[in-house]
């Protein structure tokens, strides 16, 4: 009897192995997608919900639109930033959501459902992070972040001229309340190129986001930009390193089911998953990122609510990263900091 319930046990697992939906989910890796498979893509499958493949890209936009137009859609669900989110949405690259299925809008942080396509997973913040062992004082903000001469070594930023631009003007004396309107002026965008001027010697440029903190724990950079989720593994691995949250950039990323996923419903599905209270704490849990759910937030631990972007002291120093400037003006800029850059 015993082996004759083993034998029936195997073969339902072997069914639903066979007839179980495959859902392709990408997202930004490292950490992040350790954190992801921990909260979502595990407990999911585990559910009997359905299989998860994932995979990873660094937003490439280009080959989302590639799928789409040809009609090629081997992705189902993609993690974007919201600038690309909204755009997308307006090309037609990502399906409506129907948020009957995917939980109580009025449960989620405010700017977090964005627009017809979106679902945020979490909130996340470009922080100054600096290595108390190479540094005689703290820095405080991004005006130390300049001052090679009281904190001498190198730095390393974000190669975009998203984030970099913000920082630069701040750098030099603008409020983070009037940072947009500034940079929305012709002096305003010389203004931050200036400022980046005097300190690009010091500069190596970033483009993933792990590679800024192996910098710092290879000792060829002293102080970095950096997704403050990143941080926390270092900081576990004994290096000490800091954050500095004045005038931090927060921002959020969300889930979007490719146009033409031929797993729609079951997307869907897992975005509900997603977006449960229960599920965001253990995504929290395992890296410093702000859950979009607010029932999220009495469930976490207080030693960890203090380090992450939405803790109430954090968010209150930060800038909110413009979408509608990005999608206005992100193309200018972009081109003309990347010939900047490589000059």
């Amino acid at each position: 009897m015993y082996k004759k319930l083993i034998a029936l046990s195997v073969l339902a697992a072997m069914t639903f192995a066979a007839h179980a939906e495959t859902l392709t989910v990408i997202s930004f890796g490292g950490l992040n997608k350790d954190a992801q498979d921990k909260a979502f893509y595990k407990p999911f499958t585990a559910a009997g919900k359905g299989a998860i493949e994932s995979g990873e890209y660094n937003g490439e936009m280009a080959r989302i639109r590639a799928m789409v137009e040809t009609g090629q859609v081997g992705w189902d669900i993609v993690e974007v930033e919201t600038s690309e989110l909204v755009r997308g949405c307006d090309e037609g690259l990502y399906e409506t959501l129907d948020w009957n299925k995917l939980g109580n809008k009025n449960d989620f942080v405010p700017g977090t459902i964005v627009g017809e396509c979106g679902a945020g997973i979490f909130l996340w913040s470009t922080v100054l992070t600096y290595d108390a062992s190479k540094l005689k004082k703290a820095p405080t903000d991004w005006t130390d972040f300049w001052n090679v001469k009281d904190f001498p070594g190198k730095r390393a930023m974000r190669k975009s001229a998203k984030l970099t631009m913000e920082i630069a003007l701040m750098a030099d004396g603008v409020k983070r309340e009037d940072v947009y309107k500034v940079l929305a002026t012709p002096a305003g965008v010389e203004r931050a190129f200036k400022k980046l001027d005097q300190l690009k010697p010091y500069i190596q440029w970033w483009e993933s986001g792990a590679q800024p903190l192996q910098w710092m724990v290879s000792g060829d950079v002293v102080m970095t930009t950096a997704y403050n989720g990143r941080i926390s593994a270092a900081q576990k691995e004994g290096h000490d390193f800091r954050v500095v949250w004045n005038n931090s950039l927060a921002d959020l990323d969300s889930w979007a089911i490719v146009k033409g996923s031929k797993h729609k419903a079951l997307a869907e599905d897992f975005i509900a998953f997603a977006n449960k209270p229960e599920n965001q704490k253990v995504f929290a849990e395992n890296i410093p990122y702000g859950p979009t759910n607010k029932n999220a937030t009495p469930l976490i631990d207080a030693g960890i609510l203090k380090n992450l972007p939405t803790a109430p002291e954090n968010l209150a120093v930060s800038l909110q990263v413009n979408t509608e400037f990005w999608i206005e003006h992100g193309e200018d800029l972009e081109q003309r900091f990347n010939a900047w850059a490589a000059k």
